[in-house]
């Protein structure tokens, strides 16, 4: 699925003042694009995912999805979303909450991927039965991701997915994460705050700049996957990132 934003702008109405969260964006996202978003925090990095998902709508310019309105996609249940919070069902088994999407969708353009194969991917499954109230935070986030991956969506709109996970666990379920999109090719726009989770997944970076958020830069990653952080490219790619985000942390 391609995405295509044409001067998306976003104006939250305030008590007093309107909030102004992003000046306009112009950005194209090829089908199978592997894209991470980085900026500095409050810059709208969220607020832009939740355009491309329909859940907000912008105030000026147009979002198009396979050159259709957000909205189609996610009425044909084409977007998988996963944010900071896992919003589990604690009513449902771990099991349980993985299949949901499945239950729902029955026509995934992809072919649907084993619910209690995705537990063994994210390490919990001998917790299948368990209910998310027993898990910690970080167990729950790992749910969630097998819930997000077991959707078949072409598309993943990822809100900083591991900000809770441990070091070592995150850059396992990233691998784990990459190996999936290769087999499956879905789009991916990927928030985090992490420039070496960034410069290790994508394919392209953007770069924000604060609030208002607008794209400061984009950078091309170009080494093959999987990237050492320790190889010189990869320390060079990193640098790079972070010398752009220094210069972010001012409005554009």
């Amino acid at each position: 699925m391609n995405v295509a934003l044409r001067g998306v702008a976003k104006t939250f109405n305030g008590v007093q003042t309107p909030l102004v969260a992003l000046n306009p964006i112009t950005l194209d996202v090829a089908t199978g694009e592997f894209v991470c978003i980085i900026g500095p925090s409050g810059c709208g990095k969220s607020t832009l995912l939740r355009l491309i998902a329909d859940q907000l709508s912008p105030t000026a310019g147009a979002i198009r999805l396979d050159d259709a309105p957000p909205a189609v996609a996610r009425q044909a249940q084409q977007i998988a979303w996963m944010a900071q919070n896992p919003a589990l069902l604690p009513w449902q088994t771990v099991l349980d909450n993985v299949r949901l999407p499945q239950r729902i969708n029955r026509r995934g353009r992809h072919p649907a991927l084993d619910p209690t194969d995705l537990l063994r991917v994210v390490r919990l499954a001998d917790f299948a039965r368990a209910y998310p109230g027993a898990l910690s935070g970080g167990m729950q986030q790992r749910v969630a991701l097998a819930r997000t991956l077991a959707t078949g969506a072409p598309l993943w709109l990822m809100d900083e997915p591991f900000a809770a996970l441990d070091e070592l666990t995150r850059e396992t379920l990233a691998d784990e994460v990459l190996r999936l999109w290769h087999t499956f090719r879905p789009t991916v726009l990927w928030v985090t705050h992490n420039i070496a989770e960034a410069a290790r997944l994508a394919d392209r970076v953007v770069v924000m700049s604060a609030r208002p958020g607008c794209i400061r830069d984009t950078v091309a990653i170009t080494p093959p996957r999987p990237r050492d952080e320790t190889a010189p490219e990869t320390v060079a790619i990193i640098r790079r990132l972070r010398a752009v985000l220094r210069k972010s942390m001012t409005t554009a």
